[in-house]
C-alpha cells in the first residue's frame, strides 16, 4: 500500500476508535471494511508507538493525544494573550466565555472558561464546529478574505438545527450584516437552547479568531442584557487586539 493510503488508513483507525469509544480487532474491520488481521496490524503498531491503549482487547485512543493538543494550545500567541481577557470576563458575567480560531473551514475552540450561573453546553477545547453554524465561527467567516469565504459557502451549509441557515443567499446577506456590525449575535442555530455574542480578533485587516460569550438563548431575549453583553464583548475583543499588535 503507498505510504499516502498508510497514514490514510491509520487515522481512519483513530477516527473510528474515538466514534465508537473503543474496539476490537473484529469491528473495526466490520467498519472499514478491511480484513481482521489488517485491523489487527494497524492496532497493535499504534499501541506499540503510545496512541492507542488496549484494555483487554478493546482498543482506545491514548491520552498522548491530549499532551500534543495541550502543548499546541499553550503555544498559541492568540491563546495565551486571550487566556487573561477571557478569564475576566467569564467572572464579570458569570457566563460561558471562549476563544477559537478557523482552520480547514471549521471553527476550533482554543480554550473555553465557565462562569458561575454558565450554561454547560458540553463544549472542550479542540471542539470543531461548522463556521456557519453559530456566531462565533460566522464572525470569523465573515471576516475572511472573499474567495474564501465564497469557497466555504458554496461547499454546502449543513443543517445543524432547524435555525440553522443553510441558504447560500441567507447566509451572504447574514454575513454582510455583521461585517456591517462588526458582531454577530444569533440562537439555537448550533445547540437547541444556546445564545451566542462573538467579536472577531483581527490584526491588521487578518483575522485571526473570535471570542464570544455563550448563554442560554432566553437571555438574549432581554434587549438590556443582550446590549450589556454585546458591550463587555466588544471591550474584552479590543483589549485581545491591543495586547496581540503590541504585547511580547
Amino acid at each position: 500500500m503507498p505510504p499516502r493510503q498508510t497514514v490514510q488508513r491509520a487515522f481512519n483507525v483513530i477516527h473510528v476508535l474515538e466514534a465508537l469509544d473503543g474496539a476490537g480487532p473484529a469491528e473495526l474491520a466490520d467498519h472499514l471494511d478491511i480484513p481482521k488481521s489488517t485491523a489487527h496490524d494497524y492496532l497493535q503498531t499504534l499501541e506499540r508507538i503510545g496512541y492507542v491503549t488496549n484494555e483487554a482487547g478493546t482498543y482506545r485512543i491514548g491520552f498522548r493525544f491530549l499532551g500534543l493538543g495541550e502543548r499546541m494550545k499553550q503555544r498559541n500567541r492568540y491563546f495565551q494573550i486571550a487566556k487573561p481577557s477571557i478569564n475576566a470576563l467569564a467572572a464579570d458575567t458569570g457566563e460561558t466565555v471562549n476563544v477559537g480560531i478557523e482552520e480547514g473551514g471549521e471553527w476550533v475552540m482554543l480554550h473555553v472558561v465557565r462562569g458561575d450561573h454558565s450554561l454547560n453546553e458540553g463544549s472542550y477545547s479542540g471542539l470543531r464546529t461548522p463556521l456557519h453554524t453559530h456566531a462565533a465561527g460566522k464572525v470569523v467567516l465573515a471576516n475572511l478574505p472573499a474567495e474564501r469565504r465564497e469557497e466555504i459557502v458554496e461547499d454546502g451549509l449543513t443543517r445543524v438545527t432547524d435555525e440553522t441557515i443553510t441558504d447560500p443567499a441567507r447566509m451572504r446577506s447574514a454575513l454582510e450584516r455583521i461585517r456591517e456590525n462588526g458582531y454577530a449575535v444569533d440562537a439555537d442555530q448550533q445547540v437547541l437552547g444556546m445564545g451566542v455574542v462573538a467579536f472577531p480578533i483581527s490584526i491588521d485587516d487578518s483575522v485571526v479568531g473570535s471570542v464570544a460569550i455563550v448563554c442560554p438563548s432566553g437571555r438574549l431575549e432581554d434587549d438590556q442584557y443582550r446590549d450589556e453583553l454585546i458591550r463587555k464583548v466588544r471591550e474584552t475583543a479590543e483589549t485581545i487586539v491591543i495586547n496581540y499588535r503590541y504585547g511580547s
